[in-house]
């Protein structure tokens, strides 16, 4: 197993930095793109809700993540309450809207961390972290000094702030981005943020930039790189075109891409004519063929194969 890069960057010192630089930025909050400028350490909360400290709803070696990341053992996912993009859909929004979870101390979050690399998971899955990535670093020490040496994926919405990314350069394995929206006006409508896009398209290249395509060793798990998630959302097949052909054209045909089928209406979306009813079967086998016609090579874990063969694409 490759050396995750985190334990390179704190024998040198370079973590240290990171951390300080990371933790001055609370005091006048620019961490995502929102920009609230509030001062999370004097005990304001902005967009995301979230102040000094972090907040976790859950941690377990999770099945259902990709291929790649669950392995024999499973991915260490630590899913951290409140986000920063709060999409009207969201499946999860028990956690990001209403706030289920516990304040966590970075020595919780250390610990945290070495337990699921005790349980057997192949990495340490943050999901949803764009808001708290000074307190991630700030656990890293303590979990390092505890035994922590398993890669480090960043489980994002892919509206992340690319100066909050180079704090991260060296640190994280993998980035797990998704890109949701190309159209501006559905990013508005959805979660309020029309520079979502450009935002996404931004901080997918610097992701790209740091680790490259996804690395997968000999046992099946990834290493290091980048895998991006797209999921499908029912009546907006042009802008899973023009995110597919996006990845291929720019970052690279080598992506490694889940393109997902599982929404349903949950939250508010059954309030918004257009995405108040599940994806059908039709509209994911377009979204596919799509994927195969921008040039991508590697979708996650299904007989593609067969699919495309089927539609006499080779």
């Amino acid at each position: 197993m490759k050396k995750a890069s985190y334990l390179t960057c704190h024998e040198s010192g370079e973590l240290q930095k990171r951390i300080e630089q990371a933790h001055q930025q609370l005091s006048s909050c620019t961490l995502c793109p929102r920009h609230c400028k509030k001062n999370r350490l004097g005990g304001e909360t902005g967009v995301c809700k979230t102040g000094e400290s972090a907040f976790i709803s859950s941690y377990n070696p999770h099945f259902g993540e990709e291929a790649p990341l669950v392995g024999s053992g499973g991915s260490g996912t630590i899913f951290f309450t409140h986000c920063n993009l709060h999409c009207i859909f969201c499946q999860n929004y028990q956690i990001s809207h209403l706030g289920e979870g516990i304040k966590a101390t970075s020595g919780q979050l250390a610990a945290i961390m070495v337990s699921l690399q005790k349980q057997g998971c192949h990495n340490i899955n943050f999901v949803t972290p764009s808001h708290v990535v000074p307190q991630i670093l700030a656990a890293l020490p303590q979990a390092i000094e505890n035994g922590l040496t398993i890669p480090l994926v960043y489980n994002s919405s892919g509206y992340d702030e690319v100066e909050t990314l180079r704090l991260l350069d060296g640190i994280v394995d993998i980035y797990m981005p998704d890109f949701k929206f190309w159209h501006e006006e559905t990013a508005k409508q959805m979660c309020k943020a029309p520079d979502y896009p450009q935002k996404a398209r931004e901080a997918i290249r610097e992701m790209h930039r740091q680790v490259g395509d996804l690395v997968i060793n000999t046992k099946g798990v990834a290493e290091n790189g980048l895998l991006v998630r797209h999921l499908v959302m029912p009546g907006q097949l042009d802008e899973t075109e023009e995110i597919l052909t996006f990845l291929a054209d720019e970052i690279s045909p080598d992506t490694y891409v889940n393109v997902m089928d599982q929404y349903r209406p949950c939250y508010k979306a059954r309030e918004f004519p257009g995405i108040d009813r599940s994806l059908d079967g039709e509209e994911y086998q377009q979204a596919i063929k799509y994927a195969r016609q921008a040039g991508l090579t590697r979708l996650d874990s299904k007989d593609w194969d067969r699919f495309f063969q089927s539609l006499g694409i080779v």
